[in-house]
């Protein structure tokens, strides 16, 4: 992809300025995706979702991040990545106020609809920026692997965030506290970035565009709908429609002049394990989350600052990841040290297994600490990687897929994780008659049953026996994605 940058070049002081901006919106973007997880029991105090809307209200963010993802990369090649980027901007600070005051659970999944749709069109810009505003490729990368911090920073600082705010305001705080700083960042971003926009982006196609929605969101509604309802109709239905979608967008990707996404990027091995990588390295980790902050408060006991504050082993990890990523690549290699970070969340997910029982919450908090490794790293160097393996004139392409397979990680890791929680849940609860709302969610029983009750006791065990055999089906995955890195990402070294 050629960029044509239509702003006079900018100072090196300016540029890094710039990169602040842009990193800012990654971040807004990455909190926005976890911030919520905490405000679950509350929220389904004031609002009574049930099990299925709770997985909603957490997924459809991410899912239409992942679906619309493309399409808004291709619109923002065309009109310019600024001006798509200010505007989504916007959009997303006036869906955020309706988040914050939505009256139901069905409201608040059309606004977490909307947040999706618009941060859908600040992703693609960000790193399409970023190669405008740093031709020198070692400055480049630099600036990526801030990027890269940013966004994976975010995904951990969300239950802090939230978790604060939850401590002294309602539930819908964790929406409102994005407006202001939507504020900041539109003024900040229109002084500081450049404007650019590919000069030859090609017809616009609109099937493809709407293909590669087609293909994403009914596969996640059969799941869902399966684990609400059972199998019927609506999830062969949806099903079938998800597949054949998936074939004719691909199809269409490989004969088009123009194509949205360059498929033949995949026949790279390097290229499709940075992607498979970085998708399962999202995956585990906000399967992971969404469940694991209502573990926090509804089995632990704690407040939402304490289950926050308690989850900040893995961010504290993650963090430390930046200082040491340069060291790990130049021991182990790039595509050992993904794989290395993969291994390490997997035996970290799996130690999350046998601590949840533990008594005491210190064996749980040393147990994130390789989750927030192995997953901080292995984000962290998967950029890097995918934008390694294709030739400079598909970078384009190549950054879009790989946002595409970051997004539709987080939406699958809490709607197939998410499922299993709940099915899991279900099963694990005592045999005889128990109040539909026990039998919806641990959340819903939270609010009708006396805490000291056996039923409740009953409820907890349950969830905190699904929870464990959920995360040893997340380390599994990560295990599994941790040998492809290693026998298709390239290392550099003998």
């Amino acid at each position: 992809m050629t960029t044509l940058p239509i702003s006079p070049p900018l100072t090196r002081r300016r540029r890094w300025a710039a990169l602040s901006v842009l990193v800012g919106a990654v971040l807004l973007l990455a909190v926005d995706g976890t911030v919520l997880y905490l405000a679950v029991p509350s929220l389904t105090r004031e609002l009574a979702p049930s099990a299925t809307e709770i997985l909603w209200i957490g997924d459809i963010y991410s899912l239409a991040l992942a679906g619309l993802l493309v399409t808004a990369g291709n619109l923002a090649d065309r009109f310019g990545r600024k001006k798509v980027l200010l505007l989504g901007t916007a959009a997303f600070g006036l869906a955020s106020a309706l988040a914050a005051f939505s009256p139901t659970a069905g409201v608040l999944v059309v606004a977490r609809l909307l947040l999706g749709v618009a941060g859908a069109t600040i992703m693609p810009s960000t790193l399409s920026l970023i190669r405008t505003l740093f031709p020198d490729p070692r400055e480049r990368t630099r600036a990526v692997a801030i990027w890269s911090a940013g966004s994976g920073g975010g995904i951990a600082l969300g239950p802090l965030v939230g978790g604060t705010l939850l401590e002294h305001y309602w539930w819908g705080s964790v929406f409102l506290i994005n407006v202001p700083i939507v504020v900041v960042f539109l003024a900040a971003g229109a002084w500081l970035l450049p404007e650019s926009r590919d000069p030859r982006p090609g017809r616009f196609d609109l099937l493809s565009a709407g293909l590669s929605f087609a293909a994403i969101v009914p596969l996640v509604y059969a799941v869902k709908h399966a684990v609400g309802a059972g199998l019927d109709a609506q999830v062969a239905v949806a099903a079938v429609v998800g597949v054949t979608a998936g074939v004719l967008f691909v199809r269409r990707q490989r004969r088009a002049a123009s194509p949205l996404i360059d498929v033949t990027l995949f026949r790279n091995k390097a290229f499709s394990g940075a992607v498979l990588a970085s998708f399962v390295a999202v995956f585990a980790l906000m399967g992971l989350l969404f469940f694991f902050s209502q573990y926090l408060q509804l089995v632990r006991g704690f407040s939402p600052l304490q289950a926050g504050l308690a989850e900040m082993p893995a961010t504290l990890a993650s963090i430390a990841v930046v200082a040491a990523v340069g060291m790990v690549v130049r021991t182990l290699g790039q595509g050992r040290a993904v794989a290395a970070g993969l291994a390490v969340a997997a035996a970290g997910l799996a130690l999350v297994a046998l601590a949840e029982e533990a008594p005491q919450y210190g064996w749980l908090g040393l147990t994130l600490v390789p989750v927030g490794l192995g997953v901080g790293l292995a984000l962290t160097l998967t950029v890097d990687s995918v934008l390694s393996a294709v030739p400079r004139d598909k970078a384009g392409s190549a950054s879009a897929i790989s946002e595409t397979a970051y997004e539709l990680g987080a939406a699958l890791g809490i709607a197939l994780l998410g499922s299993v929680v709940t099915v899991l849940y279900r099963a694990f609860l005592p045999g005889g008659p128990v109040p539909a709302e026990v039998r919806d969610s641990l959340a819903a029983a939270d609010g009708v049953l006396d805490p000291e009750s056996a039923l409740a006791q009953a409820a907890r065990e349950a969830f905190t026996g699904a929870m464990q055999a959920t995360s040893l089906v997340a380390a599994a995955v990560t295990a599994v994605a941790a040998v492809l890195a290693w026998r298709t990402i390239p290392s550099g070294k003998d």
